[in-house]
Formats: structure tokens, sequence, C-alpha cells
């Protein structure tokens, strides 16, 4: 029919793509599915809930909590007119080396490290353990000391919750790393031990990364009455690290979601949201 009528296919589906839309001769098309505005307001309203979040972490945060689905730009756009956006939004990622490259699967790689945390004129000694591969801190211990024993602790009772697994160890050059007992101790779990290179802690930078974390967002605002309340609070948080905050570097997913397998999963259940969204929007604008 359309060779019938001189129309090339092309412009017949262009034609049909704006079917609804009214003619605006040499006029800009609008968007069919710009945000509504209580999908505005409800980006603005849950920002300012959980100011110091990044745009990214929390359009993700919206959607899996079923707020509004929007993408990441979307609210990068509503936040910047607003005046929300935080500054280090637009900061650039490092130029610097991400260390080893990321294992398959879970397990495969263990990093371990040591974090000093004050208490009360001294120092506490935070010990994390955190897979490789999900980011899932696997095992932590508050500790009075740091030494060979100490450390030993913490990896053993990571192995007694993972039995059957053997990971790669990759820790930094301290002392309680380079000792004669840890190697022993090693050898006799089965263990292979990694070392970064001196003066390079980006080869270790998941459990830096994480004790970072931890410092910013729960040791530095948090107030321990004694030690038991200290092991409290911390677990407290890690288990809020490890299930219900987003990383970035995880596709905005939870160290849960990659440890148990939930990626494609969740990954799905997200589009499905963003495309309802889109298709709500497109209808209700026609339907005004």
């Amino acid at each position: 029919m359309l060779k019938q009528i001189d129309i090339n296919s092309s412009k017949y589906y262009t034609w049909k793509g704006r079917e609804g839309i009214p003619n605006n001769h040499n006029g800009m098309i609008p968007k069919r599915n710009w945000l509504l505005e209580w999908e505005k307001d409800s980006i603005i309203n849950y920002a300012r809930d959980h100011r110091g979040e990044g745009y990214r972490r929390l359009t993700y945060m919206m959607l899996d909590e079923d707020v509004v689905a929007v993408s990441p730009s979307s609210t990068y756009r509503v936040l910047k007119i607003a005046g929300l956006l935080n500054r280090w939004n637009e900061t650039g990622s490092s130029s610097k080396g991400t260390g080893f490259i990321q294992p398959p699967a879970p397990h495969r790689h263990w990093h371990i490290d040591i974090k000093y945390v004050n208490f009360k004129g001294t120092f506490l000694f935070l010990i994390s353990v955190i897979d490789g591969y999900s980011r899932y801190i696997v095992q932590h211990e508050l500790r009075t000391n740091m030494q060979e024993y100490d450390v030993e602790i913490t990896i053993q009772k990571a192995i007694e919750k993972y039995p059957g697994f053997r990971p790669r160890i990759i820790s930094d050059n301290g002392s309680q790393f380079i000792s004669k007992d840890f190697a022993q101790y090693l050898k006799f779990a089965g263990l292979q031990h990694i070392k970064t290179s001196i003066a390079y802690p980006q080869a270790n930078g998941k459990i830096e990364r994480f004790h970072r974390t931890a410092g910013e967002e729960c040791l530095s605002k948090s107030s321990f009455i004694n030690l038991g309340d200290a092991r409290k609070q911390i677990s407290e948080y890690i288990d809020f690290y490890n299930t219900k905050r987003l990383h970035s570097s995880l596709f905005y997913l939870t160290p849960e979601d990659f440890l148990m397998d939930r990626i494609k999963y969740k990954l799905i259940v997200r589009e499905d949201k963003l495309t309802q969204a889109r298709n709500n929007r497109i209808e209700t604008r026609y339907a005004v």
C-alpha cells in the first residue's frame, strides 16, 4: 500500500511514532515521558531524608523501595535544580591502579586489614576480612590487641562460617602478616598468602575502602560507652553494610546480593519498574 501511495517506509514509521501528538511545524516535539511533578517531589523529599548519599545511590535506593522509578541522570537534574546535589557527585574517578583483578566468584580472594578505632583515649583494633568478589564482610573482630593471634582468630572464624572454601588471603606487609607464626598458621589451614607490594596500598584497596567508609559512616559518628557497646554498634553497621547499603562498584546492589547470586534477578526487577514508570508517564500525559 505504501508503494501505491508513493510513501517510503521510514516516513510512515516516523508518522506512526508521532501518532497522538499535535502537529507543531518546525517546533520541538516534547518527550512523552518527562518526569511527573509528583515524581520530582518524591526525589527531592527522599534526598532531604537521606542527606550525604550520592545521586546514583539515591536513584537505586528509591527504585528498590518503590518510591519512584527514574534514571540516575533524571535524579541528577532534579537535585541540581533543587540545590541538593552534593559537591563530590561531580568528582572524577581516580587514575590510580585498582590492584588485583576481580575474581569470578565468591570466596576466591579474602582481603584482610586492621583499622585503629579511638576509644576513651586509647585504641581498639578492627580486624576485617572482605570477600574480593562480593565486597561482603565475611568476618570482623574488634580486639584490644592486634597480634598474630588476633588475626588468626579472625580468619579461623571466617573459615568456620564458610567451610569448604580455601580462598587466597591478601594482606599488606604489616608485622602481624609477615611473622613466622602467621605463616605457620596459614600453612596448617591450607591457605595461600599473597602480600601486596610495599608502599602500594591500592593493591589491597577493597578492604582499605571499606575501612574508610566504616570510619566515615560509623566510627567517626559513634560514641562508645564500653567495649561491649562498641562491638554491638560496629556489628550493626557491618550488617547494614552487607545487606542494605548499595555499593557503587556492584551495580548499586548490596554485597549480600552478589554473595547470594541475586544479581540478575535484582537488575531485571529494576528494569521492569523503570519500563512501567515510563509507560505510566506517557499514559498520564495522554490522559491530560
